[in-house]
């Protein structure tokens, strides 16, 4: 299950580049959660404020090519466990996707809460062919995962054989997933401004 991970000692999160990078990429990631979390539960209430945050951060978990949302449990538990975080990415996927079932099926009206979320629940009420955009962004999830795993796993950058291999292919999806994003959120906006094109 570690996949020749090496254990981290906790004081080579500070001298290994790469680890250090992936520290500063953890804590980042947690202030904005933190601060998200405030401005919303301030707004909501604590109760309704951590269940659209928690929600939100679904929503990135499931549509973006990064795995930033997910890195937010990830990482702690690659340091603990020593597990690699492809394995507790996918665990987060499954609890990402149970979340929105729930909560589409019986609390939709969360969804309204936010434009973040009204245009995730725009993308779920389409499956085709809006649901490509998780499609690309599971790609692109786990291709930086196990970039994630190879910083873990090296002392410096220019150790990333596997970054090195497959950062164009990672780019290019990347791509994809902006244009995609962009006629999605195309279509949000027509609907939400109540604007209908008819052809001739």
């Amino acid at each position: 299950m570690m996949l020749d991970s090496q254990r981290i000692r906790y004081y080579q999160l500070i001298q290994h580049k790469t680890k250090k990078h992936v520290l500063l990429r953890f804590l980042l990631v947690v202030i904005i959660f933190l601060i998200y979390f405030g401005l919303v539960a301030f707004r909501y209430g604590l109760k309704d404020g951590f269940f659209v945050t928690v929600l939100t951060w679904s929503v990135f978990v499931l549509c973006t090519p990064i795995a930033d949302a997910g890195f937010l449990l990830d990482f702690p538990f690659r340091l603990i466990t020593n597990i690699k975080m492809l394995f507790s990415e996918i665990i987060i996927w499954v609890i990402a996707i149970a979340l929105n079932i729930y909560t589409f099926f019986l609390n939709s009206e969360i969804y309204s809460k936010t434009k973040i979320l009204s245009l995730f629940k725009h993308i779920l009420e389409k499956p085709f062919p809006f649901w490509i955009i998780i499609i690309i962004s599971a790609i692109g999830t786990f291709m930086s995962i196990h970039f994630g795993d190879e910083m873990m796993d090296k002392v410096n950058h220019k150790d990333r054989s596997l970054y090195k291999k497959h950062k164009s292919k990672y780019r290019f999806v990347k791509v994809i997933f902006v244009i995609v994003l962009m006629i999605i959120i195309y279509d949000f906006l027509l609907k939400y401004f109540g604007i209908e094109i008819k052809a001739n």
